[in-house]
């Protein structure tokens, strides 16, 4: 179990704080199970509901400042993800950002800015696929990093763009 005042990460939702443990006083919830209040860091006006005991949903705490330092220190020598064709390229996609692992997101973010190198120099723009799934990693990976090493998300995102791009 987590405590208030943790960050987590929360499958899609990204990365969010726990306000409150709690039995919520609202209609469809189960008053027998306890619910995180979960506040993501992207709409911090929000609110998510998340039972404790869940097993559906990937829940995990940030990273430490150190490991995600390792991670980005490790991103220059990771390979890129192999897609088989481009008909599985989302599923791949998907599949690497339900992991909700860092070091995933990092090799998706390496494939995604050398794919799109590779179409800006034959004259092609990067494909609303590739350009959803980017921003999307790199909002979370952005974010988790800032938290855990308290830099801001420039200094995170410079970081992570030069050691990938190296």
């Amino acid at each position: 179990m987590f405590d208030v005042g943790e960050y987590i990460v929360y499958g899609q939702n990204g990365i969010c704080r726990i306000e409150d443990i709690t039995h919520p006083d609202i209609s469809g919830y189960d008053d027998n199970r306890l619910y995180y209040v979960l506040v993501p860091e992207r709409s911090r006006e929000s609110r998510l509901f998340c039972p404790t005991d869940n097993t559906k949903v990937v829940l995990r705490k940030i990273v430490t400042a150190k490991e995600a330092m390792e991670a980005i220190d490790e991103a220059e020598s990771m390979e890129p993800l192999k897609v088989v064709n481009d008909r599985m390229r989302d599923e791949c996609y998907k599949n690497v950002m339900k992991s909700c692992e860092l070091k995933q997101w990092l090799q998706i973010i390496k494939t995604l800015l050398i794919r799109k190198k590779e179409r800006e120099a034959a004259g092609k723009k990067i494909t609303a696929t590739d350009e959803r799934y980017l921003n999307a990693a790199q909002d979370v990976l952005f974010t988790e990093v800032a938290i855990a090493t308290g830099k801001n998300k420039d200094e995170v995102k410079s970081l992570v763009l030069s050691a990938v791009s190296a």
